[in-house]
């Protein structure tokens, strides 16, 4: 896994929320500085992970509630599914889509609601995880440390194949450098230095090419570690090399501290995951099928990031730990907010939203009757072997759900849910 350090994200939309969200960050740094005289990073990513977090609450609260309907909508859209499985012919088709239309409708939901929600989400959590990495690119003051070293050792003939050589001796897997006509940039050098452990600020400092301005990176060094000082670990640091130092004899509640930045960054998750509204067996296949994988998704994951966290940045593993509690604990109080939602109210709530958009939009309320009296019109068509009298009746059923909808106010809930009930009433009688 590869990560540029200082140079901001140019991608389009993941760029712009990053420097949104950067200045965030940029605000929490200075804050604790001048309020606090606390110049350090790993509470600034707690506290970073926390604000955005609680910040996108809404939109997690909007895709649990279409979740929420989806979980009593799935029945009704299974039986839909089931009444055109291996029908492929155009007619068929184009019913299953109207009969299914409307039982959204019903519900005041939108079939791609809960993409919507991932849509925005994701690019947020991108640019998130983008500003974690490249703190540098987004922190002024943090920047500025570097920039001395940097400049000087931009100064040095044939800079760029020295650090890239270091690079390679040190195993810096996730570093690379950006180039330009074959130099490293200055903000690729900023990455690069901050990207060091202190293991490795002294192997720079050490190397002969960089003896004039050796003291400067040891400054730098000294200044850069305090601010990645969390506790008794270094955020730069990898947890496995404080394990390695104390089997070599080193300080052994370094190598406990380590070992806990893995081990709470799985129980967290694995705490988020239960909290999480799981999909229930259906007894339908394909339904069950995708569960399972989830459920499967959902074990292995937690897992892979513990085993990431031994070889990643203690500060990588920080962000982890704090992503998963706040979630947790988001999580929680959105159950307990969602327990006490009647459904009535919410498809109600969902109507309402709906009519405004449409209103904004310049269209006339919305009315089902026609479209359900197509529906209805294609459910109950006489099939071949049918008698005229079964015809009749069935006929006369699609008038009387007809009317008892048009008599109801149109487009309310009234007269959506009395055609879908009248609909499911029918089928279950074929």
């Amino acid at each position: 896994m590869e990560m540029i350090l200082a140079t901001k994200s140019g991608t389009p939309i993941i760029g712009q929320i990053a420097s949104l969200l950067g200045w965030i960050m940029n605000g929490i740094y200075v804050a604790l500085d001048g309020l606090f005289g606390i110049q350090n990073l790993g509470l600034c990513i707690i506290i970073f992970s926390i604000l955005i977090y609680v910040l996108m609450t809404p939109l997690q609260i909007k895709q649990q509630k279409f979740s929420k309907l989806s979980a009593i909508m799935q029945p009704e859209l299974q039986k839909v599914q089931k009444k055109y499985q291996g029908k492929k012919d155009q007619e068929s088709m184009q019913r299953m889509q109207e009969e299914t239309s409307a039982v959204y409708q019903k519900y005041g939901v939108s079939p791609t609601g809960s993409c919507v929600q991932l849509l925005i989400q994701m690019p947020i959590l991108l640019a998130l995880w983008q500003v974690i990495q490249n703190i540098p690119a987004y922190v002024s003051s943090v920047r500025n440390i570097f920039t001395g070293v940097a400049d000087q050792i931009v100064a040095i003939s044939g800079y760029t194949d020295l650090i890239q050589k270091f690079i390679s001796d040190n195993n810096m897997t996730r570093v690379r450098l950006i180039l330009e006509n074959e130099t490293a940039t200055k903000n690729s050098i900023i990455d690069f230095l901050y990207a060091l452990s202190p293991s490795q600020w002294d192997s720079l400092s050490e190397m002969s090419q960089f003896s004039g301005f050796s003291d400067a990176i040891d400054k730098t060094a000294a200044e850069i570690s305090k601010m990645q000082t969390f506790g008794v670990l270094n955020i730069a640091e990898q947890p496995w090399n404080y394990i390695k130092a104390a089997f070599a004899g080193g300080a052994i509640i370094l190598a406990v501290a380590a070992i806990a930045i893995p081990v709470l960054s799985w129980v967290t998750q694995m705490l988020n995951i239960k909290l999480m509204p799981q999909a229930a067996q259906t007894g339908d296949n394909q339904n069950d099928t995708m569960a399972n994988s989830m459920k499967t998704m959902n074990t292995v994951m937690p897992l892979m990031s513990a085993v990431f966290c031994f070889t990643f940045p203690v500060g990588l593993g920080i962000y982890w730990i704090a992503s998963a509690v706040v979630r947790s604990i988001q999580q929680y109080v959105i159950n307990r907010y969602m327990d006490r939602i009647d459904i009535n109210d919410l498809v109600n709530e969902n109507m309402k939203k709906m009519e405004k958009k449409r209103e904004k939009a310049g269209l006339p309320p919305q009315k089902i009757t026609n479209q359900a009296h197509q529906s209805v019109k294609n459910i109950n068509k006489i099939e071949k072997g049918q008698s005229g009298t079964d015809a009749e009746a069935r006929a006369k059923k699609v008038e009387e759900s007809y009317q008892k909808a048009a008599n109801a106010k149109p487009g309310s809930i009234t007269a959506k849910a009395n055609l879908v009930r009248d609909y499911n009433e029918r089928n279950k009688k074929k």
